[in-house]
């Protein structure tokens, strides 16, 4: 690899005293390094992403990796994530090790994960279908309120289950370890391709996690309430981006066309990589 690109989480290295040393180490080594360039609220400026990166070099936390998978989509740029933020799945280098790591990006050809997207669609009465990508997980979660939401989910148009739960998480395979996670749904290996469905917190006995072909479209449909009262409830996509929905509205989600690709330095299972995390938690 020859021409690497930083993005940097400004809040975890305010004086890019990390980033500079990173980009010295790259120029001293003869390859070529740009620094992303930014907005007031962090997002890479769109058009601004050179072309022919070999690689961009993410300095941050899982947060900071996936916005960027988020904000690189379809430039088809690997992705290697270096932690400078707390527990990470997706970092895989800790800091002190950057340079053990870069040099493996020098002389050697590291092996490339492809990393399932989905996209999700808003598709009411008042909300214009604006679409959102996704690589971690898209949750519908009731909103400021103790009350359950009453929602029905679709797949492929045929109705899979009535819910009463706040919420529901739809996710990929590589946010399996989070929310999902943690509303007791299933880990699922990181380069597969399916979806899974968790409801948070159901009024049901039965109410488990389902696992989904990558190829189906789910649609999640925020019903009436009690009473016929309005539903209102969010819906956030990667714990970023957020849209109000009410009764009515319909969430679309599909797999899509773009992957994130990153890349693998250790040849360490991803079962042995969890379990090692999950000690540290």
């Amino acid at each position: 690899m020859e021409k690497f690109y930083i993005i940097t989480n400004r809040l975890k290295d305010s004086d890019f005293r990390i980033t500079k040393e990173i980009q010295d180490y790259i120029e001293k080594n003869g390859k070529t390094c740009i620094l992303s360039k930014k907005d007031e609220d962090g997002h890479i400026i769109p058009g601004s992403v050179p072309e022919g990166m070999d690689c961009a070099i993410v300095l941050g936390g899982d947060g900071t990796l996936i916005r960027a998978a988020r904000e690189l989509g379809g430039h088809n740029i690997p992705l290697l994530g270096i932690n400078i933020g707390t527990l990470g799945y997706l970092t895989e280098v800790e800091q002190p090790k950057f340079q053990e790591a870069l040099d493996k990006l020098f002389f050697g050809e590291p092996d490339i994960e492809d990393r399932m997207m989905m996209r999700g669609m808003i598709d009411g009465r008042s909300k214009g279908g604006r679409e959102y990508m996704a690589m971690n997980d898209i949750v519908v979660t009731r909103e400021g309120n103790l009350r359950v939401v009453h929602f029905d989910v679709y797949v492929n148009g045929a109705l899979l289950n009535s819910y009463l739960a706040d919420g529901v998480i739809i996710s990929t395979p590589t946010g399996s370890t989070g929310y999902n996670l943690s509303a007791g749904g299933p880990v699922v290996e990181p380069t597969a391709q399916m979806f899974v469905v968790t409801p948070i917190c159901s009024h049901a006995l039965n109410a488990s996690s389902i696992v989904l072909s990558a190829e189906d479209v789910i649609e999640v449909e925020i019903c009436d309430g009690r009473y016929g009262r309005t539903e209102h409830a969010l819906v956030s996509f990667d714990g970023a981006d957020t849209a109000a929905v009410s009764t009515g509205d319909r969430l679309l989600i599909r797999k899509a066309e773009e992957t994130t690709k990153l890349v693998k330095l250790s040849k360490e299972s991803f079962m042995k990589i969890m379990r090692e995390k999950m000690k540290g938690n």
